[in-house]
């Protein structure tokens, strides 16, 4: 197994199996037939965008992938297709069904990644509305103090949206993966929102450390992150039980604090807990006397040969056939 599929394995770390969506209107089977035409013709591009040798068959897989994959999500009613066989592609359905978004990355050598991504609006008529990402984090020194449009996204392979509504106004959060530099792995936490327009922003003033006592205490930031050394696993995900959003507290190996990329897991954990519109943080987890075992881990799409966990693919996929059968009994969301 090369180098680069044990990363995939421990750290590239994605939950685009959950597709959390009530399908308000069923695809017709000539459409269905029309959908899986494409993904088929899509599957193989995007598979070569993360397991292509050469640069080069990288580049070119990517552009021919997003090519192919805008002219797809044009047919009509595409938004209700779950493009669930490109497995190197995340794909997160909104809780509520207002939109999804995919993401994905771009190897360019062993230094540098790039994410892709864009978000397609569920629309009344089943027409087409998509907003391409552009990843800008290579051009900023200050990723963690600004809100930021598509066009100058900070780019992550998201694996969990959490929806909060706060005075009448919905907040989706988003916790993703960032393959970050050749011995550091980073997972994000940002507030995605809509304006008046509709229009995408990520970030703002909604993670809080009003209630610290340290060095952080009373500092607002528009997103958060861990940084880690490149093989660790790190916990960073959100408990439905306890409502909040549970990640690793790390520490360096070494006496070297500033340098990332050797910082692990010492088996305490911090989190942040929605209050008021704001995620804030709480330094310590024991006071909810949390256990070995509890925390939602971020699930693996591939098995340790770079192959589909098919365990994982049967489970969830029963998973989604009950949450389907339950949503056939509520009203789909309002458009």
């Amino acid at each position: 197994m090369t180098v680069f599929l044990q990363k995939l394995f421990c750290c590239f770390l994605l939950t685009c199996l959950f597709i959390e969506y009530s399908a308000a209107q069923a695809l017709s089977p000539a459409e269905k037939k029309e959908f899986r035409k494409r993904e088929d013709s899509l599957k193989q591009y995007a598979y070569n965008i993360v397991f292509a040798d050469r640069p080069e068959q990288r580049l070119r897989s990517d552009s021919f992938f997003t090519r192919i994959l805008v002219r797809t999500l044009k047919i009509k009613n595409s938004f209700y297709y779950p493009l669930d066989s490109l497995q190197t592609i995340s794909r997160l359905y909104a809780p509520d069904s207002s939109f999804r978004i995919l993401t994905w990355q771009l190897k360019k050598d062993e230094y540098f990644y790039l994410q892709r991504g864009a978000i397609q609006m569920r629309t009344a008529d089943g027409s087409l509305r998509l907003t391409g990402l552009h990843d800008f984090s290579m051009f900023t020194a200050k990723p963690l103090d600004s809100i930021r449009t598509a066009r100058n996204w900070i780019g992550a392979i998201y694996y969990r949206i959490i929806q909060k509504t706060y005075n009448g106004k919905k907040f989706y959060t988003l916790l993703g993966f960032d393959d970050y530099s050749i011995s550091s792995n980073k997972k994000w936490m940002e507030v995605l929102t809509f304006d008046e327009n509709g229009e995408p922003e990520f970030g703002g003033p909604y993670i809080s450390f009003k209630e610290d006592t340290g060095k952080m205490a009373n500092k607002t930031m528009a997103r958060f992150n861990i940084e880690y050394k490149k093989e660790a696993i790190t916990t960073f995900n959100y408990d439905p039980n306890l409502d909040m959003i549970v990640f690793d507290d790390l520490v360096p190996e070494g006496d070297e604090p500033e340098r990332k990329d050797t910082y692990i897991p010492d088996g305490d954990f911090q989190g942040f807990k929605w209050k008021n519109g704001q995620w804030v943080h709480v330094e310590k987890m024991f006071d909810f006397k949390l256990k070995d075992g509890q925390f939602p881990q971020d699930e693996k799409i591939l098995d340790e040969g770079g192959g589909a966990n098919e365990q994982k693919l049967m489970e969830q996929s029963e998973k989604n056939m009950q949450k389907k059968d339950k949503q056939k009994t509520t009203k789909p969301p309002s458009n």
